[in-house]
């Protein structure tokens, strides 16, 4: 006869997590806390998923900005269709450091992110200097339109896939926004100044094809992550940002265009800086062979 055996819990089962009830997750009690049988070595590349409204309404906002720039460029108003742009520039920078700030990351909003920056940042600015000059161009016209598109597309890309960060102080290529502020800039001076000549197309022609390929290479720009705002600064600091909102609203497009052009070189600066310190150029490794500052590989 069989023998009478108490059947115990498996270790399986007791470390099964207990079923949350509906509605646990808005009490907000647990956020934050990993699963219990979450394996703790994926937590750090954890992303809360779902649909946040707040963040996700920045980057909607900054979507309709870019796509309102086309429109206004179909229509001929080039002048609302730069400011739409840079529109579009401060309603990006506001999405994830309110997605940081009230803890609402998550996988979508990154994707709907870099989805809305092709639109406002890649195909918008493109589109608007090809309806405003370069089609007089001819082929040479659209080909630097398609330049400055594709180099954003790849920008993009690159920027979500490169998660070897080495140096989160400088970007790898000149950023899509600021890209986009050069050909807009541009634009907005020469239609606030009403400025005509046969030598206009060819500048158009030089500054988006320079906006389409910096974004594409290697040169460092300064991310400006490592400024804090809680830091205190000094007196001549404060004075500095009020007289510089004071130039942008004389003249704003030649100090915005001005600001930008400035950031777009001082990319090339730091490159040939570096390279005659004979210091290291590149501030993103995809590299799985070589150790972290932890001694891991990646």
């Amino acid at each position: 006869m069989p023998r009478n055996v108490t059947r115990f819990p498996s270790a399986q089962a007791s470390r099964e997590p207990p079923r949350r009830r509906e509605g646990d997750e808005d009490d907000g009690l647990d956020a934050g806390l990993p699963d219990p049988g979450e394996d703790l070595h994926r937590l750090p590349h954890r992303q809360r998923r779902g649909i946040y409204l707040l963040p996700n309404s920045f980057t909607a906002a900054a979507l309709f900005a870019g796509f309102y720039a086309i429109v206004m460029a179909m229509g001929q108003r080039y002048d609302l269709a730069a400011t739409a742009i840079f529109a579009a520039m401060v309603l990006d920078s506001l999405d994830g450091r309110v997605a940081r700030l009230t803890h609402t990351q998550s996988e979508f909003g990154a994707q709907f992110d870099s989805l809305a920056d092709m639109v406002s940042f890649g195909a918008a600015p493109a589109l608007i200097m090809y309806q405003w000059s370069l089609h007089s161009l001819g082929k040479l016209g659209w080909l630097a339109a398609f330049v400055y598109c594709a180099g954003a597309a790849l920008r993009l890309a690159r920027f979500n896939t490169n998660i070897a960060v080495v140096d989160k102080n400088y970007f790898q290529g000149l950023p899509s926004p600021a890209a986009a502020a050069l050909v807009a800039g541009f634009i907005w001076i020469m239609a606030d100044s009403d400025v005509i000549g046969t030598h206009v197309p060819w500048v158009a022609f030089a500054i988006t094809a320079f906006a389409g390929l910096t974004m594409v290479t290697n040169v460092p720009f300064y991310s400006f992550k490592s400024v804090s705002l809680r830091r205190s600064v000094p007196f001549i600091t404060l004075f500095l940002i009020v007289l510089l909102i004071g130039l942008i609203a004389y003249r704003p497009p030649l100090v915005l265009f001005g600001l930008f052009v400035i950031y777009g070189l001082s990319g090339y600066a730091l490159y040939g800086w570096r390279r005659f310190k004979g210091k290291s150029v590149s501030v993103i490794s995809t590299s799985t062979d070589e150790p972290d500052e932890r001694g891991l590989h990646r």
